[in-house]
């Protein structure tokens, strides 16, 4: 009956898939960057609406296979909203229970999105999430997806349909097919994994450069190799940056690392919203904002070649905090130094 069940939700999942069409790829239309083209993979298109989208199905795809989730097993996850959103979505397909162990901070619109999907949701201080999360599966008798630990393991980097299969797909017809560089943020560490491992066993020679917001520790394990770093505060930058090196970032396939200010980050949401005509989310401006970096360092060395970077979420759901002026101001401070650098930039090719 259980395999029944099991081979039921499989095809619920797969069918979901084939209903949903890929992500955009988007060129930014800046005049200058002709021989270093920037690509923008619009994860925001996805059903739940972020790159987490994809986890979330891999996540449940796994944990079916694995024979951790049955009929009826409540689902639990730590999270900083997005993936949630994704999970809730997937639980609500299948008929299963969903709760979301979340930090306090979450904005309120990822925590109304959680609780549309028939979620629930349970705030605790950031710092608390994996325990809670373990403590509320143990009780409940359910599974804990545990994304930061299963995130690198539960995507196929091979191939079959993943986001790095998708992008080299999509440049095949572009001026510069096979990207230099492909830019993006960790969260899990499992997207950049993914990307990382496909660039290798296709014999790319794209490289690969990870953004790490401030009070993240991810860069700094990237340097020292100390898997036992922590920070005592968390990211401001949602969905990206962690306080502790989790089990799924896998620094070893990763060519480059930066640290992007958070000022730079919401400074770069803001330009790139006139840019694009759109909003989107702080993770975002810190992708982006590591690309223009990298472009202008290219331009000065005379190198040529495509940049891609990712649009993980949109704007939407931040309205109350990073497009809210004095929350800006509040919590992160003056954007002016990061906006005048992009104005000029876009002015005269100069970083």
């Amino acid at each position: 009956m259980q395999c029944t069940w099991v081979h039921e939700a499989i095809r619920k999942i797969e069918a979901d898939f084939q209903r949903s069409a890929d992500t955009h790829l988007i060129k930014l239309d800046i005049p200058f960057l002709d021989t270093t083209p920037l690509y923008l993979k619009d994860e925001s298109t996805h059903p739940t609406g972020s790159l987490k989208h994809r986890l979330a199905r891999s996540l449940f795809l796994y944990g079916l296979c694995n024979g951790w989730i049955r009929e009826g097993t409540t689902i639990i996850e730590s999270s900083s909203g997005s993936t949630a959103i994704s999970e809730a979505y997937f639980a609500r397909l299948l008929g299963l229970p969903f709760i979301a162990v979340i930090p306090q901070t979450t904005a309120s619109k990822k925590i109304r999105q959680i609780e549309f999907y028939g979620g629930q949701c349970h705030l605790v201080p950031a710092p608390s999430i994996y325990d809670e999360s373990q403590r509320l599966a143990k009780e409940l008798n359910g599974h804990y997806m545990d994304q930061f630990t299963y995130a690198e393991r539960a995507t196929d980097w091979r191939g079959n349909n993943n986001i790095a299969e998708s992008i080299f797909r999509q440049m095949e017809r572009e001026p510069f097919p096979v990207p230099a560089w492909v830019v993006m943020s960790a969260g899990t560490g499992g997207t950049s994994a993914t990307i990382g491992r496909y660039l290798r066993y296709q014999c790319k020679a794209t490289q690969l450069g990870v953004v790490d917001p401030d009070n993240s520790v991810f860069l700094d394990y990237y340097r020292s190799g100390d898997r036992t770093l922590t920070s005592c505060q968390g990211s401001r930058i949602e969905g990206i940056g962690r306080p502790r090196v989790e089990p799924s970032f896998v620094a070893s396939v990763v060519d480059e690392m930066w640290r992007i200010p958070d000022a730079a980050s919401i400074a770069t949401i803001h330009w790139l919203e006139r840019v694009l005509g759109r909003k989107c989310g702080a993770s975002t401006g810190t992708n982006v904002y590591g690309a223009l970096q990298l472009i202008a360092r290219m331009q000065a060395h005379g190198e040529q070649g495509a940049v891609v970077t990712l649009i993980c979420d949109s704007g939407d759901r931040y309205l109350d905090t990073y497009y809210d002026a004095d929350w800006v101001r509040r919590n992160v401070g003056d954007l002016e130094v990061y906006s005048q650098q992009l104005a000029h930039f876009v002015r005269t090719g100069e970083w």
